[in-house]
C-alpha cells in the first residue's frame, strides 16, 4: 500500500480507478514532504483532491499543485464514475 502513496502519474490513476467520485472530485493521498508532493517514502501523508473536469490536483487548501491533459475529461480523460462498464 505504501507504494501507492509515491507521487507518479501511475499511482495518481491507480488511485482514481480505486478510488470514490464525490462532490466533483476523488480524495487521493500521497506522501508530502513540507506539504509538497514526493515520489519517496515519507512519514507524512497527506490528501489531496484530483478534479477529472480540469485535470487539477489541488491540496488541502484546493491550490493546484499538478495538472496533467491525461487526467483532464475536456482533452478526453474518462473517469471510472463516466464509464459505461456493461
Amino acid at each position: 500500500m505504501t507504494e501507492l502513496y509515491k507521487f507518479s502519474e501511475e499511482n495518481l490513476l491507480k488511485q482514481v480507478e480505486n478510488g470514490k467520485f464525490e462532490l466533483g472530485f476523488y480524495r487521493i493521498k500521497f506522501f508530502t514532504k513540507d506539504g509538497m508532493l514526493s515520489d519517496i517514502y515519507k512519514d507524512e501523508v497527506s490528501e489531496f483532491y484530483l478534479y477529472p473536469s480540469g485535470g487539477t490536483l489541488r491540496d488541502k487548501d484546493f491550490n493546484i499543485v499538478f495538472y496533467s491533459s491525461k487526467f483532464d475529461t475536456y482533452r478526453g480523460f474518462v473517469p471510472p464514475h463516466q464509464r459505461n462498464d456493461s
